[in-house]
């Protein structure tokens, strides 16, 4: 499969780690760099406005989805490539994965977790194939990890739940895990 796009999921808050915005910057503008068009939540605010304006400002293209009740929560970014305002969040997440080739995790919240385990759950049903690559920066999903690895010790998934998510480091080990042939 040939990766076009990508879409993100990460906090709409910056986090207690400079590195996490760090990544954020690093992967919007390795995205634009790649000529990898951005998918995300079109939000201004922490991580999302990272990533969208680091990927704006190398020239890239982006794709922001936004429901419309978090259009001033979230300072709707309007000034995207493609905005697109939803009427529900399920509506949102389904317009976000059905334009991308793949996905990366970055460090967030429930927003952020609810967002991977959708997108893991039809992964593990077959209602898509597309690369779910968990940025694992500074370690800050160590311990999702952990409870993955216990969810299938434990009997509730199959062991083939660690094939459908790429772990990466760095947003560099990101774009060659989403790149490689």
């Amino acid at each position: 499969m040939s990766v076009k796009s990508v879409c993100v999921y990460c906090g709409s808050r910056s986090g207690a780690m400079p590195a996490y915005t760090q990544a954020a910057q690093v992967l919007g503008k390795s995205l634009a760099d790649a000529g990898l068009r951005l998918v995300y939540g079109a939000g201004d605010v922490g991580l999302m406005g990272e990533v969208a304006r680091a990927a704006q400002a190398a020239g890239g293209e982006t794709f922001g989805v936004i429901p419309e009740h978090l259009v001033r929560r979230e300072v709707g970014k309007s000034d995207l490539t493609t905005y697109v305002v939803t009427e529900t969040m399920h509506e949102r997440k389904k317009v976000m994965l059905m334009n991308a080739d793949a996905v990366v995790v970055l460090p967030g919240g429930p927003g952020s977790l609810d967002e991977l385990f959708e997108v893991l759950t039809w992964r593990q049903l077959g209602l898509h194939d597309k690369p779910i690559v968990i940025l694992n920066v500074d370690g800050y999903w160590d311990k999702l990890r952990d409870l993955l690895d216990h969810v299938v010790d434990q009997g509730f998934a199959d062991a083939s739940l660690a094939d459908f998510i790429i772990w990466a480091a760095t947003p560099a080990e990101t774009l060659d895990k989403l790149l490689k042939p």
